[in-house]
C-alpha cells in the first residue's frame, strides 16, 4: 500500500510542509467563520426586515464548527501538556461549560425567535 500511495505523490510532509499546511487550513477555517457569521446576520437581516422564513441553518454551522475547533483543541492541549504539571492555563472544563453555554444561547435565541415573531420553519 505505501507504494500505492508513494506512486501517486503521497509523502511524510517535513516541518516546512506542515507549517504551510497549518496556515492554509487556518486560513479557510477564519474564511469559514466570517462567511458563516455574514450569512447568519443577513439571514437575520432578512427575518426582522421582511418577515421572511427563519433560516437556522447557518447559524447552526457556525456554532458547529466553533464548538468542534474549540473541543479539538482542548483534546490535543490537554493530550499534549497532560504530564506537565507546571501548566496553569484556564481549566478545559470551565472552557467547555462556557462553549456549552454559547450553544445554549444560540438554541435558545433560535427558539425565541421562532416562537416570539411567529416564523414557521
Amino acid at each position: 500500500m505505501k507504494k500505492f500511495f508513494k506512486k501517486l505523490g503521497f509523502r511524510k510532509m517535513d516541518e516546512m510542509e506542515q507549517h504551510i499546511a497549518f496556515k492554509a487550513q487556518r486560513n479557510a477555517f477564519v474564511f469559514l467563520l466570517a462567511a458563516l457569521l455574514i450569512w447568519t446576520l443577513y439571514e437575520a437581516y432578512k427575518v426582522f426586515a421582511f418577515d421572511a422564513v427563519l433560516n437556522p441553518f447557518p447559524c447552526m454551522l457556525l456554532a458547529a464548527a466553533s464548538c468542534i475547533q474549540t473541543f479539538s483543541q482542548l483534546i490535543m492541549t490537554r493530550n499534549a501538556v497532560k504530564d506537565d504539571e507546571d501548566s496553569f492555563e484556564t481549566s478545559p472544563l470551565l472552557k467547555i461549560i462556557i462553549w456549552v453555554c454559547v450553544v445554549a444561547g444560540v438554541i435558545v435565541t433560535i427558539g425565541a425567535a421562532i416562537m416570539i415573531m411567529g416564523v414557521k420553519l
